[in-house]
């Protein structure tokens, strides 16, 4: 550029571009300018992460695999060897004629060296296998559903058998369901007699057996158990596969109780200690914590002893007499009398670390009441009284100034009069409330019409005995409560307004809301009694938190063969626990003792075709308990309240449950039976937990219903929806709606019997329903039994069957 030449400026039509604007905040650039090339540590580890080579990410996910596959190999080397538990295999037949007994004698003796440890419970059968160097316990439980559930609880694999003929009959796929929603661990399907098939239809069946196993198995394959090669190679693959974890289970330590005995008090023969022994699974267990036998109750321990292994693996022997020698040495004599010599103790328990077994909180029935005044109150009262002006009365000759100060002049007897009436008042709304709670279970009680009629043909043979066990009163309680369910889906939450009573005093606990999601409702507003007793959390996420990730604490480990001495177990419990039915041992995290309020998620079971009504005794199965309690059903969704529901749905949808019951932190399975009228179980609903939320809103609703009588544009006469002029005033304020979505309000009554005058938000028709919404809160009934239900009823020749439901339907 020349010196002195001006430069080029720009011209009237050029454009001008507006800068950006980064409103109160720093743009990047200042921000970079007063920085000077200093970046934050997070910012940092991130370009870090995103500029790292190719290398180094394919160094990072080896190192990722290996790691991951160095606690697989740590997990399946702690079962099964010499030094640790042994490996526990369930034996479930999925038959009724398949012996299952066979099968494990087979397995037993498929080999010369393996060794069958006596001394167990009937049903255990620990076994040493010399050649694998490995060890198993084999457990056939009776056939009983809550045996096979209970030892599945504790199970490392799963030995499912089934025959040739066919794969699994309705007693094996009961037994399939209610495994997968407990928690299946990893399963191995077997048959025997395979080999007594003709040799042309051995291909094809196998092909058919095959192809049910992987319906229901993709990842598992199927075993033949025939021959005594078949049968190692049965056992190679339980050794080697792979374990699945249950989530549930893995917090706790557990232990199935292969040895007991029950050592009463001195002072009293009804209570005692139980002493078991068993081999230890999961995290270490402490002596100051507490213990759950399932059906039996939560207790205490008094001390831990280390017991001599049940379960020895001996050295592989060649020669006669060093198979002789281990053979005496397992004798049931010689391994009692061991027991009796090598007892150690591990850990006694300290009072004052022991957790107690305290599992409500104690009730104060003046609380909420008016507390004692303080000194400056009463010196406050004091003043005040004498600021006040003396009544002058008249009183009778000698009346002592007390007696005085009772005695009511004609003035002050009007004005009582008052107060009495008001007492009267709080008597009738406590009545109030009373006959409402005794009239919820009966306001769906309108009974509709009978549907058409089915005929059937049977024989003679079975109408000669068909009303043998007839109950009649079950059978109409059954059919009432079946058309209260139809009428329910027909008529959702419909009520029919009483004519012998006020609806003002029928519904007095009700209230309308203007929206139900939106509307503000108090969790703490008059709570029922029951609440006090309960405990809660002030964060239920943190306190599992805590609860999970709390490092265990004991003597006694996993694998270790333990001696626990639970104390204060009464005698009854004993006696009153099925024979053959296998005893499970868990330890408690923190808190899980105690009662709350709790809410599992929970979907009907395919199998279940009677109506389940809310408030009616159910049998829960939630981890390693097993309790009996009454709940509420109500919606699953993400709101702060969910609608009540007065049936158990039948359709695929999720309800939620809520009971009085111990906390149990998630994840855990749930499964619910239900008892009928001849004291056996069916299976109704399986699912999960949520949580324990005292404060979670679980809504009734009442809908009142009217129809139009005279129709002018937006206004209507609306009658049948009350039947006096008293309740319309008092249920005024309440809004209105049809099932067409048109909107109103009541604008006032017209003369005595029960018509009003209601205004809308359009114009109705003539076939148009009006509907008024009113709530109440729902709480639990405190119906919790522990030890109600030591085992459920459950067996192949009990089974209920679908056609057992379709005969009930046709006789409606």
């Amino acid at each position: 550029m020349v010196l002195g030449q001006e430069t080029h400026r720009a011209g009237p039509l050029k454009q001008k571009n507006k800068s950006h604007k980064t409103g109160r905040h720093r743009s990047k650039g200042q921000i970079d300018n007063v920085m000077k090339g200093r970046a934050n540590v997070k910012i940092l580890s991130k370009h870090m992460r995103k500029q790292q080579k190719k290398a180094d990410r394919r160094n990072q996910a080896i190192q990722r695999r290996k790691k991951h596959r160095e606690e697989l190999l740590t997990h399946k080397r702690s079962i099964g060897g010499k030094d640790t538990a042994p490996h526990l295999v369930l034996v479930v037949s999925l038959h009724t004629e398949l012996d299952a007994q066979k099968v494990l004698q087979k397995l037993i003796g498929c080999e010369d060296e393996n060794q069958l440890h006596e001394g167990s419970k009937d049903g255990i059968f620990n076994v040493s296998v010399t050649k694998f160097k490995q060890r198993f316990t084999f457990v056939l439980p009776p056939a009983n559903l809550s045996a096979i559930l209970d030892t599945a609880k504790v199970a490392d694999s799963v030995l499912g058998l089934m025959p040739p003929t066919e794969a699994w009959d309705d007693w094996g796929e009961l037994c399939l369901s209610c495994l997968f929603a407990q928690g299946l661990p990893t399963t191995t399907i077997t048959t025997q007699g395979l080999a007594d098939v003709p040799a042309k239809k051995r291909n094809e069946i196998r092909k058919a057996l095959n192809k049910a196993v992987e319906r229901r198995f993709p990842d598992s394959k199927f075993f033949s158990c025939d021959s005594d090669q078949e049968a190692q190679n049965l056992l190679r693959h339980i050794c080697h596969q792979k374990i699945k974890p249950l989530k549930w289970r893995e917090p706790r330590p557990h232990m199935l109780v292969e040895r007991s005995e029950f050592v009463p008090h001195e002072d009293s023969e009804s209570v005692g200690t139980l002493k078991v022994t068993g081999f230890l699974r999961g995290p270490p267990l402490s002596v100051n914590g507490l213990v759950h036998l399932t059906g039996l109750g939560d207790f205490q321990m008094q001390q831990i002893d280390a017991s001599p292994d049940l379960c020895p693996l001996l050295q592989h022997t060649k020669t006669k007499t060093a198979k002789k020698e281990a053979t005496i040495m397992e004798e049931g004599d010689a391994v009692s009398l061991q027991m009796e010599e090598d007892i150690t103790v591990l850990e006694k328990v300290d009072a004052s670390r022991q957790e107690s077994l305290e599992t409500e909180a104690v009730v104060d029935p003046m609380e909420g009441e008016q507390t004692w005044p303080t000194q400056e109150e009463l010196e406050a009262a004091d003043a005040s009284n004498k600021e006040k002006e003396s009544v002058v009365k008249k009183v009778p000759k000698g009346t002592s100034d007390y007696q005085a100060m009772w005695i009511i002049e004609s003035d002050q007897e009007e004005g009582s009069g008052d107060e009495d009436d008001d007492d009267d008042d709080d008597d009738d709304d406590d009545e109030m409330a009373a006959q409402d709670v005794d009239t919820d279970d009966d306001e769906t009680a309108s009974v509709a019409k009978t549907d058409n009629m089915e005929t059937m043909s049977i024989t003679s043979e079975i109408k000669a005995n068909y009303d043998v066990h007839f109950d009649e009163e079950t059978e109409l309680e059954m059919l009432k409560k079946y058309r209260e369910e139809r009428e329910n889906e027909a008529f959702p939450d419909e009520v029919d307004t009483p004519m012998d009573v006020l609806a003002k005093t029928r519904f007095a606990r009700y209230r309308g809301l203007k929206s139900f999601r939106t509307s503000p409702w108090d969790c703490k507003e008059n709570l029922p009694m029951d609440y006090s007793r309960i405990f809660q959390f002030q964060d239920f996420n943190r306190a599992k938190k805590k609860a999970l990730s709390k490092a265990p604490e004991g003597f006694a480990e996993h694998g270790n063969c333990i001696t626990v001495h639970i104390a204060n177990v009464p005698k009854s419990l004993i006696d009153n626990h099925p024979n053959g039915h296998p005893l499970i041992m868990s330890g408690l995290l923190a808190h899980e003792q105690k009662m709350s309020v709790m809410h599992f998620a929970i979907k009907r079971h395919f199998t279940s075709e009677e109506p389940i009504k809310s408030k009616e005794r159910l049998i829960f199965q939630v981890g390693y308990r097993r309790f009996s309690a009454c709940p509420i059903f109500s919606e699953h969704t993400v709101g702060n309240r969910q609608k009540y529901e007065r049936f158990l749905p039948k359709d695929t949808s999720v309800v939620v449950a809520t009971v009085y019951a111990p906390i149990c932190f998630p994840p855990s399975s749930v499964l619910v039976f239900k008892e009928n009228s001849s004291g056996l179980h069916a299976l109704v609903a399986t699912g999960t937990t949520l949580g324990s939320n005292p404060d979670r809103i679980v809504v009734k609703r009442a809908v009142l219903s009217g129809h139009p009588f005279k129709i002018i544009n937006r206004t209507a006469v609306v009658r049948y929806m009350f039947f006096n002029r008293e309740d319309i005033l008092w249920f005024k304020p309440v809004e209105l709606r049809t099932k067409w979505g048109r909107r109103g309000h009541i604008k006032e009554p017209l003369g005595t019997h029960g018509h009003m005058k209601c205004i809308f938000d359009g114009n109705l028709k003539s076939q148009d329903t009006i509907l008024m919404n009113l709530y109440k809160r729902m709480y639990p009934k405190w119906t919790f039994d522990p030890t109600g239900v030591s085992s459920l009823q459950i067996t192949p020749e009990n089974l209920p069957t679908a056609a057992a439901s379709k005969d009930l339907e046709m006789d409606e």
